[in-house]
């Protein structure tokens, strides 16, 4: 089966150099202003603290699904999943496979007060300092397209600019990447070759996830991402150890996901 983040990268690293070409780091850096001064709001914090642990995620389309909300608006989502009970948002910056942009990312920032995820492939140093001045306060690092050298370099790069970080393994051969500067453990159950979706990757990988990170004296918050659709399924990750829930499709599939996410929770309670 082709494999879909090969042609991802191939894209991103286009996109990136592109980026850097039109807006050079000092002048991004010039745009962040006192932003980049302050303390982000901390997501494995509030994670920590919530009863349900959602991360409720914005996001168009999808590389497997198609377009799932090709109009939905952060102004009408953000807000919604904010007053629904989320304990967090994802925001997709990719654009072309995922229908998301930079802007999308500013827009929720000045409209919630919830800790913000910018999700995309992370590539290069320059998109963590895009993330912070477009106002996130946490990235997703994804093992599958970083050496583990690079993931130390970028987590340590992100708690230097004030953001935490989750970094996403498939497999238990990607723990290699878990390092001290890593916030949140995450697990995608969705494989980003295929795109095939299977939950049981959680539970699978749930006590090599707590067997490494006891060894290396580390504590992240584990966070199940992908394929997550029913109150049962987020009670049984958290009796194996999860305490995040990064859920995207179930909401983004409904024509009011703010109402989604608050019945959702709400069968949780």
């Amino acid at each position: 089966m082709k494999d879909i983040l090969q042609d991802i990268i191939a894209n991103k690293r286009i996109e990136v150099e592109r980026q850097k070409q039109a807006v050079r780091l000092q002048t991004l850096l010039g745009m962040g202003g006192e932003r980049l001064e302050h303390p982000a709001r901390s997501m494995r914090a509030a994670l920590a603290a919530s009863s349900s642990g959602i991360i409720a995620e914005f996001k168009r389309k999808s590389p497997s699904k198609g377009w799932l909300h090709p109009d939905a608006a952060i102004a009408d989502v953000l807000p919604a999943y904010e007053k629904g009970g989320a304990s967090a948002c994802s925001v997709l910056t990719d654009s072309n496979f995922f229908g998301g942009s930079l802007g999308d990312l500013c827009k929720a920032r000045s409209l919630v007060g919830l800790p913000l995820l910018r999700k995309d492939f992370i590539i290069d140093e320059y998109q963590l300092y895009q993330a912070r001045v477009m106002g996130a306060d946490a990235v997703l690092l994804i093992a599958a397209c970083l050496t583990p050298e690079q993931c130390l370099m970028f987590a340590e790069l992100a708690h230097t600019l004030n953001m935490e970080v989750l970094l996403e393994i498939h497999s238990k051969e990607e723990l290699d990447h878990l390092n001290p500067f890593v916030d949140m453990l995450g697990v995608n159950n969705r494989n980003l070759g295929t795109f095939h979706t299977d939950v049981e990757n959680s539970f699978r990988l749930a006590k090599a996830m707590q067997t490494v990170a006891r060894e290396r004296n580390l504590s992240p918050l584990l966070v199940s991402e992908s394929g997550i659709s029913t109150t049962t399924t987020v009670s049984n990750l958290r009796e194996a150890g999860f305490h995040g829930f990064l859920i995207g499709e179930t909401f983004m599939k409904t024509d009011v996901p703010g109402d989604t996410l608050a019945q959702f929770i709400g069968r949780l309670s």
